[in-house]
C-alpha cells in the first residue's frame, strides 16, 4: 500500500496553503511539529517556544496573505515553524550555525521576515509602522504582531500600543499566552466559532461578546479569569487592552485548529481599528520530553529525538556565569545587603545560584531592563549592594537608565555583565561588543573585564566592596580557562592592572577574557626570538596609566586586546598616550577589537577568527607593528 505524500510536502510557501482544506491544516500542524523537532535535533536552538506557537503559525499564514500582509513575530526565537513554511525547510539543518540561517527573524534571509528581531517587546512598534506606512500609500497589507506573555509586560510594548490606541488604525495584535491554559470543549465552541465567518459582517465587538456567551458556564468563569489576568484587576468590566483602545478577543485555545481559523478569519475581516486577540498556548506542545520540563525545552543543545536526553559536553572548567552566581552567593552569607537582579533571564546570568540560597533577596524584574536599572538604582540609594545582572546586549536597552539614573547621581549599582564579547550560535543580535565603549564613556563609572574565572570571583569581590559609585565587570559566555580558583575572592585596587610577563620587544595589553588567544600569540613571538611583555589592564576605566607609561617606554611596540567594538578600551589608551605625549612616532601602537560590522553567528572561535583576532593575528599585527620581518606565521607554532 503506497503512503499519502504528506502534506508538507505539498508547501512551497504560504500561498501553498490557501487550497488546503482546514482538516488538511490541522494535519499539517502535526507534521510540521515533527520536522522542528527533528530539525533542532540536530542544531540545537530554542525548541520549547517554536512547538507552542505551531497552529497558530499555520492559521496566521493560511488567513493572511505574506508576505504582503507583515507578520511580524517578538523576540523571533519561536519562528523555526514560520521558517520551515517560508521556503526554507530544505536549510534548517543550517539553523544557527556557521553560514547557515539564523536563529530569529532576520530581513537579509527572506521576504517573509518583514522585520528581525532577537531583542524583546518591538513587534508591536514595528507593525505600527508598517500599519501607517500602508495608509500612506505603501504596499504593504496588513501588520500582525505576535507577542508573548513575557514580552508584553516590557513598557515599549506599551508605550506602542498606547500610540496604536490614539492613532486607531486597524492592525493586529496575537498574545501569544503560555503561562495559562484554557481548552473549552470542541462541541459549543466549534459550532460558534464556525458559524462567524459565514455570518452576516457585524462589528468585532459584537463578535467577542458572543465568543464569550457561547462558552459553557465553567469555561465562560475559565475565560474570565483570563480576562482579569490580563487586565490586571478583578471585576474590571474591560481588559487593560480594551481601556487601551484595542478590541479584544479571547482567550481561545491555540492549539485547536477550528477555534483559531474561526478567530482570525473573523477578525481580519471585520476589524477597522487595533484587535487584540489572547491566544493560549502551551511552550513545548507535542513533545513530551519539553512539556515536562521545568524550562520546556527553551534552549537545547542537539538531543536524541526519542528520548529527549540533550548531547552534553564535559567543561574543562566551570562556565563564567556559574563562578559568578556562586561567588555571589558566597559573599551574600557574610554580607546581608546584597541583593540580586535579573531581567527575565535567572538561569542565563547564574541569578538563579543566588536565588537557591537567598531568595528573598533576587528579584527578577522581567523583560525590562530600563525598570530593573533604576530599580536597582532605587535600592543602592536606599542603602542596599545591588548586583545588577543582564547580558552585554540586553543593557543596551536600558543605556538611558544606566546614564540618569545611575552614573549622574554616582549610586553604587554593580553591574554583571554577561555575554560579553562574541556568542556563538546566537549571533550578532546578542553579541556583547558594545558595553565597554558606552560604559567608559560616562562619568562616575568604573570598568572592569575577567582574564579568567579566577579574575571574576576577584572582581565580584571587587564590586561588593565598591561603595564610591557606579562598577561593572564583564564575562563572556562559556566555560573558563581552567586555573586555580580562589576560595575568597580579593578585592582588586581600583584601576591598577597587573603584569603575566615580561620582555623587550613588543608589549601585549590585553583588557579581558581574550588573555588566553594573547598567550598563545605571546608563544608564536618568542618561537620566533621575539621577547614580549603581556599585560592583563583587568581595568578600562580607570586605566592603570602607570602601567601604560611602563610599557609605552619601554617597548618599540604596544598592543592592546580587546572582545568589544572600536572605541572601548583601545580608544581609551590611546586618548591616555595622545594627551600625555607619549604618541612621540617612537612607539608604535595597534588597537586590535572587533571589526566595524557585524558578526553572523557560527561558532566562538570562527566568529573570532573571521574578526581577525586569532592568536596568529595577534602575533602578526605585533610583529608589524614593530618593524620586524620574518616568515608568515603559522598557528601551530
Amino acid at each position: 500500500m503506497t503512503r499519502p505524500t504528506p502534506i508538507l510536502d505539498r508547501v512551497s510557501s504560504p500561498s501553498d496553503l490557501k487550497s488546503l482544506t482546514d482538516l488538511e491544516l490541522s494535519k499539517l500542524s502535526d507534521e510540521l511539529r515533527g520536522e522542528v523537532i527533528e530539525a533542532v535535533s540536530q542544531t540545537g536552538g530554542h525548541l520549547g517556544s517554536s512547538l507552542g506557537v505551531v497552529e497558530l503559525t499555520v492559521a496566521l499564514h493560511a488567513v493572511f496573505d505574506t508576505p504582503r500582509d507583515k507578520l511580524i513575530w517578538d523576540v523571533g526565537h519561536q519562528c523555526y515553524p514560520h521558517k520551515v513554511l517560508t521556503g526554507r525547510r530544505d536549510r534548517m539543518h543550517t539553523l544557527r550555525q556557521e553560514g547557515g540561517i539564523s536563529g530569529f527573524t532576520k530581513r537579509a534571509e527572506s521576504e517573509f521576515d518583514p522585520f528581525g528581531a532577537a531583542h524583546a517587546s518591538t513587534s508591536i512598534s514595528a507593525a505600527m509602522g508598517f500599519t501607517v506606512a500602508r495608509d500612506m500609500g505603501q504596499p504593504t497589507g496588513d501588520a500582525i504582531a505576535v507577542i508573548g506573555d513575557g514580552s508584553i509586560s516590557a513598557g515599549m510594548a506599551y508605550e506602542a500600543m498606547n500610540n496604536a490606541s490614539d492613532e486607531g488604525r486597524r492592525m493586529f495584535v496575537i498574545l501569544n499566552d503560555n503561562e495559562m491554559s484554557i481548552a473549552p470543549p470542541v462541541g459549543a465552541m466549534s459550532k460558534y466559532l464556525s458559524g462567524l465567518y459565514a455570518s452576516p459582517l457585524g462589528n468585532l465587538q459584537n463578535m467577542a461578546e458572543g465568543f464569550e456567551a457561547a462558552l459553557p458556564g465553567p469555561m465562560r468563569d475559565h475565560a474570565r479569569r483570563a480576562r482579569q489576568m490580563v487586565t490586571g484587576a478583578v471585576g474590571a468590566s474591560g481588559t487593560l487592552f480594551e481601556e487601551l483602545g484595542f478590541q479584544y478577543i479571547g482567550p481561545i485555545n491555540g492549539h485547536d485548529m477550528d477555534q483559531l481559523l474561526g478567530v482570525l478569519r473573523s477578525a481580519r475581516t471585520r476589524a477597522t481599528g487595533p484587535v487584540l486577540i489572547h491566544c493560549c498556548t502551551v511552550k513545548g506542545k507535542g513533545y513530551a520530553p519539553a512539556e515536562t520540563s521545568a524550562d520546556k525545552y527553551h534552549g537545547v543543545s542537539k538531543f536524541d529525538v526519542s528520548s529527549g536526553a540533550q548531547a552534553k559536553s564535559r567543561p574543562n572548567a566551570p562556565s563564567y556565569t556559574k563562578v559568578f552566581g556562586q561567588a555571589l552567593s558566597k559573599l551574600a552569607e557574610t554580607d546581608p545587603k546584597i541583593v540580586g537582579i535579573t531581567a527575565a533571564m535567572p538561569s542565563g546570568t547564574g541569578m538563579d545560584v543566588f536565588a537557591q540560597t537567598h531568595p528573598a533577596r533576587m528579584f527578577d524584574v522581567g523583560m525590562a531592563e530600563q525598570h530593573g536599572v533604576t530599580f536597582a538604582a532605587g535600592l543602592a540609594a536606599g542603602g542596599l549592594k545591588p548586583f545588577c545582572a543582564i547580558y552585554s546586549t540586553f543593557l543596551q536597552r536600558g543605556y538611558d537608565q544606566v546614564v540618569h539614573d545611575v552614573a549622574l547621581q554616582n549610586l553604587p549599582v554593580r553591574f554583571a555583565i554577561d555575554r560579553a564579547g562574541l556568542v556563538g550560535a546566537d549571533g550578532a543580535t546578542h553579541a556583547g561588543a558594545f558595553d565597554v565603549g558606552y560604559l567608559t564613556a560616562l562619568p562616575n563609572m568604573t570598568v572592569m573585564a575577567a582574564s579568567d574565572e579566577a579574575e571574576l570571583v576577584h572582581m565580584v569581590a571587587t564590586a561588593a566592596a565598591h561603595d564610591s559609585g557606579p562598577i561593572a565587570f564583564r564575562y563572556p559566555r562559556g566555560e573558563g580557562e581552567g586555573v586555580e580558583m580562589p576560595e575568597v575572592g580579593e578585592v582588586l585596587e581600583i584601576g591598577k592592572g597587573r603584569i603575566l610577563g615580561e620582555g623587550s620587544d613588543i608589549a601585549i595589553l590585553s583588557f579581558g577574557a581574550h588573555m588566553g588567544e594573547a598567550l598563545k600569540a605571546v608563544e608564536l613571538l618568542e618561537a620566533q626570538g621575539v621577547t614580549v611583555t603581556v599585560a592583563d589592564a583587568r581595568f578600562a576605566k580607570p586605566l592603570d596609566t602607570d602601567l601604560i607609561r611602563k610599557l609605552a617606554k619601554k617597548h618599540r611596540a604596544l598592543i592592546t586586546i580587546e572582545q568589544g567594538a572600536q572605541g572601548g578600551f583601545g580608544a581609551m589608551v590611546l586618548h591616555e598616550l595622545a594627551n600625555t605625549g607619549q604618541l612621540d612616532g617612537r612607539l608604535a601602537v595597534r588597537t586590535m577589537t572587533l571589526p566595524d560590522r557585524f558578526i553572523d553567528q557560527a561558532a566562538p572561535d570562527a566568529m573570532y577568527a573571521d574578526a581577525g583576532l586569532t592568536a596568529t593575528d595577534i602575533a602578526a599585527t605585533a610583529l608589524q607593528a614593530a618593524g620586524v620581518k620574518i616568515e608568515p606565521l603559522k598557528a601551530d607554532l
